[in-house]
Order: C-alpha cells, then structure tokens, then sequence
C-alpha cells in the first residue's frame, strides 16, 4: 500500500485523476507502478510545513487504485471510497508508513436529473470558453468525456480559484447534494474567473490571461490525445500509426488479414531491422489505398456534353459515343459497358479526351504510359521477395488518384513489347477484363483489390501491334484526322489563346491573321493531328516575347509573308497532282502514322529480257502487290505479254528514302502497268485506293477518311475507292466528300474502263491473231 499526501487538490471518489510523477514520488516517496497498486490519498492542512505530525491532515481521504503510469509523466488514479483517517503511523526517515482507517458512506440525495442538468450547463460554457484556441476541437472533445461534476472538478483542480481547505470541504461533506453545491460553486468562479477581461487591464495582463486559459487546455488534453493517439501526432510510433490506418481502411478481409500480418512482423524486427524499410514501405502503400467503394454520382448528360465541347472541337461521332458510355453508368450507377481504345494519329486529342471525361464524370484523372514497356512487372508490381520491389503502374496510379474510380487512360497499349521478363500485353488481359478485374491481385500487393470501379480508356496509332486477345477486349474508336477547317476552328479556340498564355503574350501585342493561320495548317504542317500545329504558334508568340522584351510597344501581326522569316523554315513539301499525264503513272492514297498522303506509282519499259525492278523501299505485301498486278495485266492483255518479254520492267514509288508497304496499292499498281502497255494516260486528277486479287476483283482497305483528306488537299478531283469501303463515308468529313468525286469500284475492269484506258470490256483477254507464213519461193 501507498500512502500519498496531497496539498490543494481537489480528491473525489469515484473519480479518476491525474498526478504528475514527479510529485507523487516527492509525496510519497515511492515510484509509481500501474499494477492495480492500492494508494491512500490524504490531504495535508499545511503545505509549507518542513515537518509534519499526525495533526498535519484532515480527518478524511479516499482510496484509489494505480491504474496507468503516462509516458507523459503523468500517474493515472482512479479513487473509490472516502475513508475516516483515525490515525497515521510515520517511520524513521519521517515519511508515513501507515494509515489507520475506516470506510464512509455518502448520503444519496441528489436528484440525478437535475445533476446532469447542471453538468451540461457547465460543460457547455466551458466548450464556449475553448473555441478560440487553435486546439479547442480537441478540448472540447475532452470535456464532453466528462461524467460528473465531480470529474470535471478532479480535471480543473490544478486552476480552481477556490482554497485548499474549500477543496477539502468537497470531499469531506457526506451528502452528495451539498458535494455539488459546492463544487457547482467553484466551478463557476474559475469560469467567471477565466472571462475576466477588462478595459483596466494592460496588453501585458490580457497576454498573461491568454497564456494561462492556454495553458489549461493543453494541460487537460494531453491525457486525452493518449487515449485518441496513443500518443501526441508528431511522436506517435509507426506501429500506432499503421494499426490506426488499417482500421479506418476499409480493406476486404484477405487485405487486413496480410496488412496485420505484415504489421506484426514489423513489431518483432524492430525499426533498427534491415527489412524494416521494405514492411514500412508496404504498408504505407496498402493503407493509402482507398478501398471503400465510391458512391455514384449523378451525371447530368448535357453538362457532360458541354464538357466535351468545350475542351475539343469537331469528333462527334467520338463523343456521341462517349455521351453513351456515360449515359449507361448513370442508369446502372455503376462501371459498365465496353472498354474504350482511342486509335488515331498522333495530336488528334485521344489522351486530352480522357481528362475530359474524368471532368465530365467528376472523377480523379490517371494516365499511365506503357509505351516501350517490355516487363510483366510494369502490370503485375515485383513480389516482395525482391530488392527494390515495386507495385505495377496500374496500383500506383489507383494509390496517387487517392479513389478507388478514377478515369485511368492507359496510353500507347500498340506500343507494348515482350521480353524474356514477360509480356505486358498478357498481364493487361486481366486487367481490362470485367469479369475478372474485380479481384485483381499485384504481386507487390499479394492481395486481391476491386478494378471493377475504374473507367478504363486505352490509346493508341493502330491496331496493327495490339494481340488480338487483348483487342477483343476493348472496343475500337478511330479518331479520324482533322480537316484543314477543323484545324482552323481548334487554333483560333484553343491553340493560340493556350500559347499566348504560356508565353505571356497579351491579345494587345500580337495577331495572327486568318490568312497566316491557313497558311501555317497547309504550307508547315504534315499530319492528321494538331501536335505540329501547335508548336508552330508556340514559336510565332516566342517570336512576339523577344520583340517585348527588347521594348518593342507596338503590336506584332503576322501575315501569311512573314511566316517564313518567324518560323525559320521552309514550307513543308506536299505531292500535288501533276500537270501534265503520262502514261504508266498513276496517283495512288496512301496512309501514314502523320495522315493521308498522295502516293505516285510510276512504271517504265526499257529494251531487255522481262527482268522486273522494283525500288522504292517497298515491303513484301506492296511487291506481292506488283507481282498480282503484273499477272492481271497479261491475263487481261495477252497481247502484250511478247512486249514484257522483250522489254525490262521497272516500278517505282517516290519518295525512295521512305519506306513503304501496305495491303492498298494493288489497284493502282494494276492501273499504272496497264496505262503503260496500252499506251494510254490515266488523268492526274485521278486517285485510288484499295488492293486486288487474282480474280481481278478490288478489295476493301483502312485507313479511307486519311486518304480522302489527303487527296482534297492535294487537289484531286476524283478518288476509286473498293465498294465495300462505302459504309466508311459515314466516318469521312463533309469537307471532303463535298470535294470529291468518290467512285465505288468492285472490279479492276470498272477503274479501266473509267480511266479511259479500255473503251469496252471487250477489248480485254483477246489473243493476239497469229501471223500467216510466207508462201515458200520458188
């Protein structure tokens, strides 16, 4: 037993209070132990007595039990029944060694509803009073914890205005009315007290009564945020923090279940551990993930709508399709339908868009970039067995996004590669499978987590490298290049107004005319985007920032002439259609990762032996190409088989240091050796697309809206296109097919007929007539 002696504290039972270890030590000459040791708290009459008798304490205390000894230096009592102290016992180094007592009992007779008025009235002046501090959230969370008026006196005791002997009076009163009285009346003048603030009092004073009401808060809060904490925030241990974060996590059953496993080793190893670092690392990956399921937010159509048009001009079809996806996720409130790949040349907003849609959506933006990514890993995350594990690109973005359904757009999936480390492209199957992606496990992670939230948007410039696996997961949207007119529209809305913002040009120091513009898309660009377009303004507003900076006030416009001297570079060379015709020659359509593009094949026939050349850098399918299109020719004019037999053939397509292959360029082939047996001239305004068989029939191609685009602005007038490809023309812009003359094809026979190298079907697959022998002489 312990017996401690205390001087103006207010000792109530039934209780808890707070000592500081340091005076119990110095009272009862003991260290504090929390083992439900057994303590009797007596007050003491005098506390600047040097020495001290049995005369020297009031006639009543109370018992209590350690329960708690504080990092923070405070010891933990919770007292239980007052006691009659008849005698006290001092040994030979004068501190007390026993306490002869008896129990007492209090008389009941207070009301407790009217108790608990009076306490809430009180508690509720005291969480006014704590407002204005920067920490009264925490203290009024402490006050509200108070049971008792006789709790919230034992808390406050150290700043009650009231003596030590009115102290004592509390404890000593048997009738629990008049105990509440007198506390109720203390409690009071400490508030009364705390509000005092006149007009007499100096800064200094009023800075004093600021400091000491902080002080008593702080004071009272710090037991407090051990309960709520463990400890203070900035000292709380990893181990507190985690257990704290992975019960307010939210996580699935097998995620506690390996976190807490995780967490304990990390208990045992200690943070002087070399694996230490490795737990820690983990652990702060999984509990800063958001595992709760987001709830669904309502999506209204037209302000989606609106979205979309304000961030990007022209792709309706892109959008229309977009408004669906959405419109379905609004009906099921949750993640459904297809998942979405974006094909389309570089600089036609297919990655932009995606920002769009999170906004529309009102959800977290992620883009990951899986260009050039040639491990499993990237996907799936390293197992933690390695050095330097790491979760795949797919977690980290959901853990940077801080939601569990973010708008994640996978970009470049055409662009992905296969190692001896995996392939990529497998381990996204899973990923983009709705049916499986719900219980997606990384092996850094090595527990399941729920995909099925996020809206998954893949990117890329072709289907050609996709696997076809993995693209019969998604569902393919072209985005089809822009037309002269729509770049047009996105640089006077977009591009330039975002250029000269960046350089920090005003409206006032710079112009572009209409004429300049039109003149930057079709003499310095080459492509289907608007990527180039862009950098081309980013050079005319660096051009206006050196004139500002020099002193230039007037304002710089830039017309069409002064492009040149701006920029810095010549114009871009485009194919044009030729001026003159020449038979052998025929202008074909061709599609490029930058767009259409204009295409010549030429043909020749020299003296020789029926060697065929071929240059140009073309690939296999474009030389099987010239190899169908040679045996068309003689099948369909075996007239002039003895002419290719005594003459060398040689096939060209400029230009030769670009390389070139391709399923399309069959017709055209077909067309061009046939104008050169024949003789006859194909018009250079004519232009065709698509690729043959030995049938002689022209079968369908990719690629149509490019190739189209291509040839209105090389100023072709007439295109063949396969009759298969004309569902296409629903994607193709008016601006081109009110351009062109678009003519359906289905056999070879129809493109010769309308290029003027036959007259009549007939004319073809006519033998040569034999030659009559001379009669022999005589």
């Amino acid at each position: 037993m312990t017996i401690v002696p205390l001087y103006d504290v207010v000792v109530l039972p039934h209780t808890t209070l707070f000592l500081r270890t340091d005076r119990f030590q110095q009272a009862s000459g003991r260290d504090p132990v929390a083992s439900d040791r057994v303590v009797f708290l007596i007050a003491k009459g005098d506390q600047d007595a040097k020495t001290y008798g049995a005369d020297s304490f009031y006639p009543v205390g109370v018992t209590g039990t350690i329960r708690e000894v504080a990092p923070g230096g405070y010891v933990v009592v919770h007292t239980w029944d007052r006691i009659e102290v008849e005698s006290v016992t001092f040994s030979s180094d004068h501190t007390i060694s026993e306490v002869a007592s008896h129990a007492l009992s209090d008389v009941e007779d207070e009301d407790p509803i009217e108790a608990g008025r009076k306490l809430q009235i009180l508690k509720d002046q005291m969480t006014k009073m704590t407002g204005s501090f920067q920490w009264g959230q925490a203290a009024q969370a402490y006050i509200s914890r108070w049971q008792s008026l006789s709790e919230m006196a034992c808390s406050l005791s150290p700043w009650l205005t009231c003596g030590a002997r009115d102290k004592y009076r509390m404890l000593e009163t048997s009738s629990t009315k008049e105990r509440s009285s007198l506390i109720e009346k203390a409690l009071y003048e400490y508030i009364e007290a705390a509000k005092v603030n006149t007009e007499a009092a100096t800064a200094q004073a009023e800075d004093n009564q600021k400091q000491y009401r902080e002080a008593a808060i702080k004071k009272q809060i710090e037991y407090l945020q051990k309960e709520l904490d463990g400890m203070h925030p900035e000292n709380i241990s990893d181990v507190r923090k985690f257990e704290k974060k992975i019960q307010e996590s939210g996580m699935n059953d097998s995620a506690r279940k390996e976190a807490e496993k995780v967490l304990n080793r990390m208990k045992q190893e200690g943070n002087n551990s070399a694996e230490y670092g490795m737990l820690y690392d983990y652990l702060d990956f999984v509990t800063n993930l958001s595992w709760k399921h987001e709830e669904p937010v309502q999506i209204d159509l037209d302000e989606a709508r609106s979205v979309l048009d304000e961030d990007h001009f022209g792709l309706k079809k892109v959008k229309e399709r977009i408004l669906q996806q959405i419109a379905v996720m609004d009906l099921k409130k949750s993640q459904s339908g297809s998942i979405l790949l974006f094909v389309g040349a570089p600089g036609t907003g297919k990655t932009s868009i995606g920002q769009s849609i999170a906004r529309a959506l009102k959800r977290k933006y992620v883009r990951v970039s899986l260009g050039g990514s040639r491990d499993e890993a990237d996907i799936r995350g390293h197992r933690r067995t390695y050095i330097g594990a790491m979760p795949g690109r797919i977690m980290d973005g959901i853990q940077k996004s801080g939601v569990s359904n973010p708008v994640m757009v996978l970009d470049e999936v055409d662009k992905l590669g296969s190692s001896y480390n995996g392939d990529p492209a497998s381990a996204l199957l899973e990923v983009l499978d709705p049916e499986q992606n719900s219980t997606f496990t990384d092996h850094y992670m090595n527990v399941p987590y729920d995909l099925s939230q996020v809206l998954f948007i893949c990117t890329a410039n072709s289907v050609d490298t996709i696997p076809e696996p993995l693209l019969n997961r998604m569902e393919v949207i072209q985005f089809p290049g822009y037309t002269s007119s729509d770049k047009f529209q996105i640089a006077k809305r977009h591009l330039i107004p975002k250029a000269m913002e960046a350089m920090g040009i005003k409206p006032e120091n710079l112009e572009i005319t209409d004429d300049a513009i039109r003149s930057v898309i079709n003499d310095y660009t080459m492509e289907s985007g608007v990527r180039g377009l862009k950098k081309r303004f980013d050079t005319l507003c660096r051009a206006a920032a050196v004139n500002l900076v020099k002193g230039g006030s007037g304002k710089i416009v830039v017309g069409p002439d002064d492009l040149s001297t701006y920029l810095d570079m010549q114009p871009v060379h485009h194919d044009h259609v030729l001026e003159k015709k020449k038979a052998g020659i025929v202008t074909g359509l061709a599609w490029t990762a930058a767009g259409g593009e204009i295409l010549f094949i030429e043909s020749a026939l020299t003296l020789g032996s029926g060697k065929v050349t071929i240059t140009g850098q073309l690939g296999d399918v474009m030389k099987e190409s010239v190899a169908i299109a040679l045996t068309l020719v003689k099948e369909m004019f075996p007239s002039k088989v003895s002419m290719l037999r005594k003459h060398d053939l040689h096939v060209h397509v400029p230009e030769g240091a670009v390389k070139k292959d391709g399923p399309s360029a069959g017709i055209t082939l077909t067309t061009a050796l046939s104008s050169l047996v024949t003789g006859k001239a194909v018009d250079p305004s004519f232009a065709m697309t698509g690729e043959v068989s030995l049938r002689g029939e022209v079968m369908p191609i990719g690629g149509l809206p490019e190739k189209l685009m291509a040839a209105v602005r090389s100023g072709i007038k007439t295109v063949f296109i396969p009759k298969e490809n004309v569902r296409d023309l629903k994607d193709v812009p008016d601006e081109a097919k009110d351009n062109l003359k678009i003519v359906p094809v289905e056999k070879v026979t129809d493109v010769l007929l309308a290029t003027g190298i036959i007259s009549s079907p007939d004319e073809l697959f006519k033998e040569p007539k034999p030659r009559k022998k001379e009669k022999a002489r005589a």
